[in-house]
């Protein structure tokens, strides 16, 4: 149900938050730092995520459940989430059981099933 999302080549460099909101591909990642934490908004195009879709990471377990991504009216599926400072691995989950990496963070690293993790520095 993504097979149209742009995915950019991956580079290993952290995300700068003095960019953000940042666009690449046509996914947006928004960091808004707020002392020891961050609120992140995680946001896909409508048009090209036809399914539901959320967001899954070290910061909730993994849990599919946690933090699905809404439909907004300025055609994006976002969510926000409250990160405390560091380093965060996170994938995208669709309804379908598809997998997929953020283009917009350009750091990612494989995890134990040997398949990659994006990795955002709050």
């Amino acid at each position: 149900c993504y097979d149209t999302l742009r995915v950019m080549p991956h580079a290993s460099r952290p995300v700068d938050p003095d960019r953000l909101p940042t666009e690449r591909g046509n996914t947006v990642l928004k960091i808004q730092p707020a002392g020891s934490t961050a609120k992140v908004t995680f946001a896909l195009p409508l048009d090209e995520v036809s399914c539901n879709v959320s967001v899954l990471g070290d910061f909730n377990g993994w849990d599919a459940s946690a933090h699905p991504l809404k439909k907004r009216s300025n055609g994006t599926r976002s969510v926000s989430v409250e990160l405390p400072a560091g380093e965060h691995r996170f994938k995208y989950f669709t309804e379908s059981g598809e997998w997929f990496c953020d283009p917009a963070v350009g750091d990612v690293e494989l995890n134990e099933f040997n398949t990659e993790n994006s990795v955002l520095r709050v």
